[in-house]
């Protein structure tokens, strides 16, 4: 990691700026690499991930590395695959769920961060959190016709819905995510990593 990334990922490991409201210690969760072409942008960490500090190391990550056909090797390594997501810190559980990622961190840190991955060829906006910042003002009207409309923001960008198994039911649903869009981010993400050990060449389930 460059020393201006590094000093940056320090001072986000140290971030307290939405401490007063969690109820519990903030511990920022992002894997950050000036070389990385691909960026995973979630909604936030859940309780597993803040209590591991890893990313995505949960049954969301498990089908969200099958949608992209990699390896948790190659997942993790941060010359490739940045993680970024929307809210740094877990924002705490409601009524229905985890709570929204706390918005001081995207004004606070994001664009700061993305100005030092200057290789990010694809960008993976996973939830209604990332889409609506990463596709501010040429989403649709939600995410479901934000998905089905992935070929309008590809190659550069290509929206998810968010892997939890939660969404089981929409994917049962929506039949066509399977057949249409897993095919194209397994092919883009083997395009940008290249065929080989811990990049799958297959194209569907």
């Amino acid at each position: 990691m460059s020393g201006k990334l590094l000093a940056l990922a320090n001072e986000i490991s140290h971030c307290r700026i939405c401490a007063d409201n969690f109820p519990h210690e903030p511990r920022p969760v992002v894997r950050l690499g000036e070389n990385a072409t691909i960026l995973v942008v979630g909604q936030a960490p859940g309780r597993k991930v803040h209590a591991t500090g890893i990313p995505f190391n949960d049954p969301s990550g498990d089908r969200l590395r099958d949608w992209m056909g990699v390896s948790r090797e190659v997942f993790y390594d941060t010359g490739r695959i940045a993680i970024l997501p929307m809210g740094f810190c877990y924002p705490g559980h409601g009524r229905s769920g985890d709570l929204p990622p706390r918005p001081e961190c995207a004004q606070a840190w994001r664009q700061r961060v993305l100005d030092e991955l200057p290789r990010i060829r694809l960008t993976l906006a996973i939830g209604r959190y990332a889409i609506d910042w990463h596709l501010a003002g040429v989403k649709k009207r939600n995410l479901t016709e934000t998905v089905k409309a992935w070929a309008e923001y590809a190659p550069g960008v290509i929206p998810l819905p968010h892997p939890s198994p939660r969404n089981n039911l929409w994917l049962r649903r929506n039949a066509w995510f399977e057949a249409d869009v897993l095919p194209v981010l397994r092919e883009r993400v083997r395009g940008l990593l290249g065929s080989g050990q811990g990049v799958s060449g297959r194209t569907g389930f």
